[in-house]
């Protein structure tokens, strides 16, 4: 279970293809060694690292890298196979059982891509839209949760296949939001909550 409120950027220091599918190696940055919490609880192969929002499992800590395993599945449904060596990635580490949670209840699991499709900037602040499927924004609200590429943002407003947010300087500053351009491709999870209940409501009536 994540926040959604990213921890660091981390950067990709290679790309392997693997026969069933692609091995992440990343550089973490250096408070991930230095703060209060990681001293305590190092993080170790087996954690859990919700990388751009998708959950991933460390499959190895070595010369102060963290490698991880994704396979089809998660590449099909993710942007990950688009990471370039070089690049940066938002990270954020598994909530601890005493965490705060200052974000909102995000599983790590992506439901889809969503397409920036909108950049209207007002001083330091910026209005993104993004195009989604329809399926994805039936699960939305004004004023509801979603995580974009593993960030807690809240939306500003939803249509049938887009919805816009509204980004402070902060989370443009220290998120790889504020790198996203028009035509970038971007990780979507819908707040759990949408889930469940579109489930409920369309069961089969049981007369």
């Amino acid at each position: 279970m994540f926040t959604g409120l990213v921890e660091g950027l981390g950067r990709v220091f290679s790309l392997g293809i693997e026969p069933g599918g692609l091995r992440i190696v990343l550089v973490p940055p250096d408070s991930f060694s230095t703060d209060e919490q990681q001293v305590s609880a190092p993080t170790r192969c087996g954690d859990s690292v919700a990388i751009n929002g998708c959950c991933l499992t460390v499959v190895s800590t070595e010369e102060g890298r963290w490698s991880f395993q994704a396979g089809h599945e998660t590449l099909s449904k993710t942007s990950l196979g688009q990471l370039r060596s070089g690049e940066m990635v938002n990270l954020e580490r598994s909530l601890p059982v005493n965490g705060r949670l200052g974000g909102h209840f995000v599983q790590g699991h992506v439901d889809g891509i969503g397409t920036v499709d909108q950049l209207e900037r007002d001083a330091d602040w910026v209005t993104m839209g993004f195009e989604v499927d329809t399926s994805l924004a039936e699960l939305m609200v004004p004023k509801g949760s979603v995580a974009v590429d593993g960030v807690s943002l809240t939306v500003v407003t939803v249509g049938d296949h887009r919805l816009t947010v509204a980004l402070i300087p902060h989370t443009l500053c220290v998120t790889t939001l504020g790198q996203r351009a028009i035509g970038h491709r971007v990780n979507i999870e819908t707040d759990i909550l949408g889930k469940y209940a579109r489930k409920f409501l369309l069961r089969p009536r049981q007369d």
